[in-house]
């Protein structure tokens, strides 16, 4: 079962990088190779608990839908989305927040189980941990621009 941990260091209070990351739109912005839509659920605005949010988009070339559900939260410092049907086996990621002087320190991690028992195992090994890792960098690189311009007025205010 792979686990993906990504540190990201943030110019900008905990608080904007809480509600950046967990907004629905900036995730779509982030996900527009993928062409990501939110199409149940929350699907724009701040996700909450015990809010569901379903997206439509294209992953290795096939389109897919994926539902979750945010089981924990702990403003700003912490919440949790699970996935509750999709492509994987089961998902849980978990967003940390930390203050550090000027900046926060955001800690994503991701632990996810792939279906097709060995099959999918070996297909984390060969590619998808690896595609998992730079979806989630790149999701974490436009939360930086956001949090760190004055783009995060369009989303927040």
């Amino acid at each position: 079962m792979p686990v993906i941990q990504i540190i990201t260091v943030i110019n900008a209070p905990i608080q904007r990088c809480f509600d950046l990351s967990r907004s629905i739109d900036l995730h779509m912005v982030s996900t527009k190779h993928t062409n990501e839509r939110a199409i149940a659920g929350r699907t724009t605005g701040l996700i909450e608990l015990n809010e569901r949010v379903t997206w439509r988009a294209k992953h290795l070339g096939v389109w897919q839908n994926l539902s979750s559900l945010i089981t924990e939260f702990n403003a700003p410092y912490f919440f949790v989305d699970e996935m509750v049907d999709g492509a994987f086996k089961s998902f849980r990621h978990e967003h940390h927040f930390k203050t550090q002087g000027q900046t926060t320190t955001m800690t994503d991690v991701f632990d996810f189980k792939s279906p097709f028992g060995i099959a999918g195992e070996i297909a984390n090994t060969l590619f998808l941990t690896a595609y998992t890792r730079r979806l989630l960098q790149k999701r974490n690189a436009v939360i930086k621009e956001y949090a760190e311009s004055d783009q995060w007025k369009a989303l927040l205010t």
